[in-house]
């Protein structure tokens, strides 16, 4: 056994020690059992570990490769025309390569689980082997989701459909979509039935790229709802982007809201990405790219941030840091009141494991994984305001990492005191 002493535990403002047991939480409380090692964790914030609900593993790093800086009108139409020309150059040895530089990206900054999109319109599916076989070789670090996502369209790409289904069969665990992305409405609503059908046929969870538009008349996510919660499927189910949803009148919006808590459907908000693609064609006012975050969260309904892309045709920064997500989020959602501040971490922890359907095993609670980060800071306003950096990473009572606050040769004075 060994015993974590001296921590700030999320949402347990009595607790201060956390008991450790081949590899799971025993207690947490305080003045546990007496262990032969003890690791003080020096007052600082602990939480589970973050969790990103979206990101395109496949991509990382692919705009570096390809020597530009990224879509010239920084839209997100002409990214998607951008990636099928540098696809063709893929194997699976380049896109492990990149994708490994991707998850330490986000690995060495706290995060443990990632629920990655992978384009499987391409008939050597060689993005999701190369993630297939890169999910077994970091499981001991990193839990990863794969989603079959049939980036060019499930009917814009000719066979995109079947692909998406073989990709099931290969060991894909979510299916996924891009409805505005097909040829017309029509087209948009065949992709999302097939999305669902396959999801159900094959046990599989859902998560689709959902109206990533400015046009208030894209509202794929109403058939997508409609569809889960007739189904009772709407707690496996994730909408990422719904863009257009900021867009929407609010009659629309509230009516669907109440749908939503129906059918406990999630929502993936990206704040820096979409921040950077939508409101391209707005001259001022100009719109922000994202969902109604806040509403979501007023009315109980699952929302989570994620990052979606590091230096990609789609968005030229990222660096997997998920608290510079949540520092983005918060602000372009309007989400820090002092109400806000106490659950905002939800946003890239909890409500994540929600998306992907892990709440049952995640969490700081007794006989779970004994998986947590520590944050360099001691209450969430703390960490969140200094945008805190993570001291360490455990994962089943073993650190990943771990490293010590800034020290200085020479330190700041200001030569006066007060």
């Amino acid at each position: 056994m060994k015993k974590f002493i001296n921590a700030k535990i999320y949402k347990n403002n009595e607790a201060t020690e956390i008991l450790v047991e081949d590899g799971k939480i025993k207690e947490i409380g305080n003045n546990l059992a007496d262990c032969k090692e003890v690791i003080d964790l020096g007052g600082k914030m602990v939480t589970p570990p973050y969790v990103d609900p979206h990101l395109h593993l496949d991509y990382v790093y692919t705009l570096a490769e390809l020597g530009k800086t990224g879509a010239g009108s920084g839209t997100l139409f002409e990214a998607i025309e951008m990636w099928p020309v540098f696809k063709k150059t893929l194997t699976v040895e380049s896109v492990k390569k990149l994708a490994l530089k991707g998850v330490m990206d986000e690995v060495s900054q706290g995060v443990q689980h990632i629920r990655t999109h992978i384009d499987v319109t391409d008939p050597k599916f060689t993005g999701l082997k190369a993630m297939l076989e890169m999910k077994e070789e970091l499981k001991d670090i990193v839990d990863i989701q794969i989603v079959s996502f049939p980036q060019q369209g499930m009917y814009t790409y000719k066979g995109g459909r079947e692909l998406v289904e073989e990709a099931l069969k290969m060991g894909a665990d979510v299916v996924g979509g891009i409805p505005h992305y097909e040829p017309a409405r029509e087209y948009g609503e065949m992709s999302v039935k097939a999305t669902v059908e396959l999801a159900m046929k094959y046990d599989k969870l859902i998560d689709v790229h959902c109206d990533e538009t400015d046009d208030p008349q894209a509202r794929f996510i109403e058939l997508l709802n409609a569809l889960v919660y007739l189904e009772g499927y709407g707690a496996k189910t994730s909408a990422s982007h719904t863009c257009s949803f900021g867009s929407a009148d609010d009659s629309y919006a509230y009516r669907m809201i109440d749908l939503f808590k129906k059918s406990k459907i999630n929502f993936i908000s990206n704040p820096t990405e979409n921040a950077y693609l939508q409101g391209r064609h707005d001259t001022y006012p100009k719109r922000r790219g994202l969902t109604r975050v806040k509403e979501f969260m007023e009315h109980g309904i699952n929302v989570a941030f994620a990052q979606d892309s590091i230096n990609d045709p789609w968005y030229p920064m990222g660096n997997g840091n998920m608290m510079n997500i949540l520092d983005n989020g918060i602000h372009l959602a309007q989400i820090m009141s002092p109400q806000d501040i106490e659950k905002d971490l939800d946003l890239i922890t909890y409500n994540g494991a929600r998306c992907l359907n892990i709440q049952d095993k995640y969490g700081l609670e007794v006989g779970k994984d004994a998986n947590f980060i520590v944050l360099n800071g001691d209450s969430p306003f703390d960490v969140i305001r200094n945008r805190a950096n993570v001291l360490a990473s455990v994962r089943k009572g073993e650190f990943l990492f771990k490293q010590k606050p800034v020290e200085y040769d020479v330190k700041l004075d200001l030569g006066v005191k007060y």
